[in-house]
């Protein structure tokens, strides 16, 4: 230990920082690198002057190696890695504190080793095997879940007839509720009820549904017990943010030396990559390039670099977040106070909702989301749509149902879907991640229509075998889903039609319309109720993140949903047309003003108070 401190260390002192760092549980070397500032390289650069090894900054480039698809789940462990250089056998490795001591012992007994060993640092290392394993990576990036369910893959499933049919099926159905009060046919009551009415029922449930902690809150875990936690943040074009998001990401109570934290960037961005190169000289910081492959979509990154994750538990968050320094910390509890529960969904909070109406509508939107719905949700035991980020998973269930499906282009709610139908429960959490909202239209509606795209692939794709569906959901949660993900994509858009429809016949003055006409009354109760409870859950969202300054503009949230019907119609034709095609919504460095008030909204609630624990 004194050998990699250097002289500046007595012997007491570094017995006293090993000491330290074996009570942590982690490798010496990792929390000298971590704690002390040493740099990577210049560790292991003593390590192999201690040995008696050649010690080199990279490997050379002269190396050409591949991995087998078969060892993809030994990466994140690898520590050494034989190839043929030129006519001999060379091994390169960057061994830790234990396997360093181990060396010394070999190397006595077999002091030729050091002409077919060579140390170099850890990331160099990572980067040959990344690039060694790069075609393995990219098929089980594509492929994996696949494999893992070929009944229910969006790859295998989203065929030309089939996104054909569930357009053709989407319009029938919208047609046929629109076309009810003009034809005045009754047999049509039952479509409308489940089509306008259900999902307005549903709302008014969640928010009738009462609260209960997440888990215990006197539960403590020491920070020794505290496993290692990886981090993935997908990065695409995204250079802007990339110090931003390297501040938030360093502010987590949590024990530094037990991060890892992979910044997963596509190489066709080639500023991003070098703004985040700029940052490893923090040891809890790893980048992954991911070559460029179809489909350009964040869950095939995703996938790439699952295999290389190394923690008991594991979290996505984008370019934006800003996730609560006690965020971690929260779940891990929550995780070891229930072992039932596999996936835990963080709260996310806008933090710029007083920049304008869209982004006040955004805010009260996730607000009723994420602190009204889902979290009903999981106490319903019902598929739960899992937002997009800051969602905790841990490692072994993650790569057990397969990662990401790669081709679909809102993973998350695909993934929502998938726990629900291996039976594995997912809750929610009151720890924040705060985020902006898109200020202007064009990326508000570029998004929308993504998030909507996606939500009728997670539909037609579990939707292709419905028995099959239905015998691992069970009846109750089968319905559940059917209303859930139906609401998402019609109710606005039906709810906007009948208001439009209601204001054209009294304007007209069509003689049908009289005060006791079902239709007319019928017409008057769905919007009035429908955009009632969708309001009312806006507002005891917003209550619950502190926000209730923005209560007065969810007044015009009905302009709001025709947006999301113009978005709905936007998102048909790109599933019909382009299915994967993904729209990389533009991020800005948040405001210091917007900072603030999403820290203070997002600090209402007591972390761990939930509102639905999961069943």
């Amino acid at each position: 230990m004194q050998a990699v401190l250097g002289p500046a260390f007595g012997a007491q002192e570094a017995q006293a920082l090993l000491d330290r760092a074996m009570a942590s549980e982690v490798d010496p070397l990792h929390w000298c690198a971590v704690h002390l500032g040493i740099s990577q390289s210049e560790i292991m650069r003593r390590v192999a002057d201690w040995l008696g090894l050649a010690f080199y900054e990279v490997v050379p480039r002269l190396v050409t190696t591949e991995i087998a698809p078969t060892r993809l789940e030994t990466l994140a462990e690898m520590r050494m890695f034989r190839i043929k250089v030129l006519d001999r056998d060379v091994a390169f490795a960057a061994p830790d504190f234990f396997g360093a001591m181990r060396l010394k012992r070999v190397y006595a007994a077999n002091p030729s080793l050091h002409q077919s060993l060579c140390l170099v640092p850890a990331p160099a290392l990572r980067e040959l095997m990344v690039d060694a394993a790069q075609e393995a990576l990219i098929d089980g990036a594509r492929q994996t879940l696949s494999r893992s369910w070929p009944h229910a893959a969006a790859q295998l499933d989203l065929t030309r007839p089939v996104r054909w049919s569930f357009a053709i099926m989407l319009v029938l159905a919208t047609g046929l509720v629109l076309a009810a009060p003009l034809s005045g046919q009754y047999w049509l009551l039952p479509l409308w009820f489940v089509l306008v009415v259900l999902p307005t029922v549903l709302r008014l449930a969640a928010l009738l549904t009462p609260s209960r902690p997440a888990f215990d809150p006197d539960l403590v875990i020491e920070e020794t017990d505290l496993p290692v936690y990886s981090i993935l943040v997908p990065l695409r074009d995204e250079a802007n943010m990339v110090d931003q998001l390297c501040r938030s990401l360093g502010q987590f109570d949590y024990p530094r030396e037990k991060l890892q934290i992979i910044f997963v960037v596509e190489s066709r961005s080639p500023e991003t990559v070098a703004a985040v190169r700029r940052h490893l000289d923090d040891a809890r910081f790893t980048l992954v390039v991911v070559p460029d492959a179809m489909p350009r979509t964040k869950p095939k990154a995703l996938d790439f670099a699952l295999p290389l994750c190394r923690g008991e538990f594991v979290v996505v968050y984008d370019a934006e977040d800003i996730p609560g320094p006690d965020q971690l910390r929260s779940i891990v509890t929550q995780f070891r106070s229930d072992d039932e529960v596999q996936c835990i969904q963080s709260r996310l909070v806008i933090g710029n909702g007083r920049f304008g109406v869209l982004p006040a509508l955004f805010a009260g939107e996730y607000a009723a989301l994420f602190t009204v719905m889902l979290p009903a949700f999981a106490r319903w035991g019902a598929v739960m749509p899992l937002g997009g980020t800051s969602n905790h998973f841990r490692l072994a269930t993650l790569r057990h149902l397969g990662g990401w499906d790669a081709y679909n282009v809102t993973e998350d709610a695909d993934l929502g879907v998938r726990l629900a139908r291996r039976n594995l429960r997912t809750a929610t959490n009151t720890s924040f991640t705060m985020e902006d909202a898109p200020t202007a239209l064009a990326p508000w509606m570029g998004q929308r229509t993504r998030w909507t795209k996606g939500w009728m692939q997670t539909f037609a794709v579990h939707n292709r075998r419905p028995l099959r569906l239905l015998k691992d959901l069970g009846w109750r949660r089968f319905l559940l889903f059917q209303i859930t993900i139906v609401g998402m994509l019609l109710a606005p858009l039906l709810h906007t039609a009948l208001a439009l429809f209601l204001v054209w016949t009294l304007v007209e003055g069509r003689a049908f319309i009289t005060g006791h006409d079902p239709w007319l009354i019928a017409c008057i109760v769905t919007l009035v109720v429908g955009h009632g409870a969708a309001i009312a859950t806006n507002l005891v969202g917003l209550a619950r993140t502190g926000q209730s300054g923005l209560a007065s503009k969810q007044i015009l949230l009905p302009l709001y949903w025709l947006l999301i019907g113009w978005a709905t119609w936007r998102a048909l034709g790109e599933f019909v047309r382009h299915p994967f095609r993904w729209f990389k919504t533009p991020h800005e460095v948040s405001a210091p003003g917007a900072a603030r008030s999403g820290r203070s909204a997002a600090s209402a609630a007591p972390v761990g108070a939930d509102h639905g624990g999961g069943v």
